[in-house]
């Protein structure tokens, strides 16, 4: 491919970002069977001729098109993306990540993406974390711990760049100096919500923005919901923090599932209606996570084990089998004789003896006279102090 093709190309692919939907999967069969130049070429013609009709689509919506064809202009969209530090990456660039591929003709025509780091590189190690706006402080505590503890581990944090759970997973994330991307239903050059103008001013700096839509694009219901689409497929899998039954959350993570990637939720109060849709979540096909590691575990590379879970260890955990059975046997408020606890113990006397012995010498019992009793430390079950009473 000639420069003057590859420069055409880019200019009809900036120009299309304009004209299609995310998502529109209509434009993307045309893209598909037409390539970016002679899909322009049709759209922008006044009177196409019999051979050169879009299919699949009314006149109505082919009116649409044309419309917005008519007043884009690809140069000023990419010099307002380089005014901010933008820039467009598209399919076939050795930036682009060839995971959203695997969305068809749902695909992006391009990405316009604003920060210096590599986003073919980061996507190739990165989860999605997301869920409610209206979050609780537990929801929103979990999102920054789980955003700072995959970042100690070298993940990158991908989420929207709304208020609740993901503003929550990209502040844990950049306050651990970590990477994080926000992908967004409105132009890189846009802050939206406006609350969060400084948030996305920092990932910007610190990681990348991405978004379908040109430069000075504003969101609609719709393209929040497409957008997830893009955040599923550009992870090896999303966590869902906190979600009602009715949320985009539950979107992305379905999203993900169906495209074969990893699909994660965080348990919360069943009494809580923001985690319903998680707990729904995870009575399919999704994994319950409750911190970086699993998730690590889930997504990562042969080797990446989360610790055992287990209580902590105790000091009659470490005792063998035979002097365990001798401590049970004595009784927890009173003392006992040797032959009761021998018959208690289902042993000898002889061998409970030793075994008696030795539990003084670790602190667990007391000998007074010829009887026996628990150590008043081991008896309220703190560690004994080695040495015995």
């Amino acid at each position: 491919m000639s420069a003057g093709t590859a420069g055409a190309e880019r200019l009809a692919r900036a120009a299309l970002t304009g004209i299609v939907e995310p998502g529109d999967e209509t434009g993307g069969r045309w893209l598909r069977a037409h390539g970016p130049v002679e899909l322009m070429r049709r759209l922008a013609a006044g009177a196409p001729g019999p051979d050169e009709v879009l299919t699949g689509a009314s006149e109505k919506r082919l009116a649409g098109y044309r419309n917005r064809a008519s007043a884009v202009d690809p140069a000023r969209l990419l010099a307002a993306a380089e005014a901010v530090g933008g820039r467009l990456v598209c399919p076939g660039d050795e930036e682009w990540p060839s995971q959203l591929d695997d969305l068809g003709d749902a695909r992006p025509v391009g990405l316009w993406v604003r920060g210096a780091p590599n986003l073919r590189m980061w996507a190739l190690r990165s989860v999605a974390v997301v869920g409610a706006r209206a979050c609780t402080p537990y929801g929103a505590h979990m999102a920054a711990t789980l955003g700072a503890g995959l970042a100690e581990r070298g993940w990158v944090v991908v989420s929207g760049a709304a208020y609740g759970i993901d503003g929550a997973a990209h502040r844990g994330v950049l306050g651990a100096g970590g990477a994080t991307v926000a992908v967004l239903a409105c132009g890189v050059d846009v802050d939206y919500p406006r609350g969060h103008a400084e948030l996305i001013s920092r990932i910007a700096e610190q990681g990348l923005l991405l978004s379908e839509l040109p430069p000075g694009s504003h969101p609609t219901p719709s393209r929040f919901v497409l957008r997830n689409r893009v955040i599923a497929a550009l992870t090896r899998g999303t966590v869902v923090v906190e979600a009602e039954y009715r949320s985009g959350s539950l979107v992305t993570a379905r999203g993900a599932q169906r495209l074969g990637r990893f699909s994660m939720g965080v348990p919360g109060p069943v009494t809580s209606g923001l985690s319903a849709g998680v707990h729904e979540l995870l009575r399919g096909e999704a994994v319950l996570v409750t911190d970086a590691a699993e998730i690590v575990e889930l997504v990562g590379e042969i080797g990446d084990l989360a610790p055992a879970r287990r209580g902590p260890v105790l000091p009659r955990d470490l005792l063998d089998p035979a002097s365990a059975r001798v401590l049970e046997a004595l009784p927890g408020r009173t003392s006992a004789d040797t032959r009761s606890v021998a018959r208690e113990a289902g042993t000898t006397g002889d061998e409970a003896l030793a075994r008696l012995y030795e539990l003084h010498s670790l602190g667990f019992v007391e000998r007074h006279g010829d009887r026996w009793q628990l150590a008043p430390r081991a008896a309220r079950g703190v560690p004994p102090r080695r040495g015995g009473a």
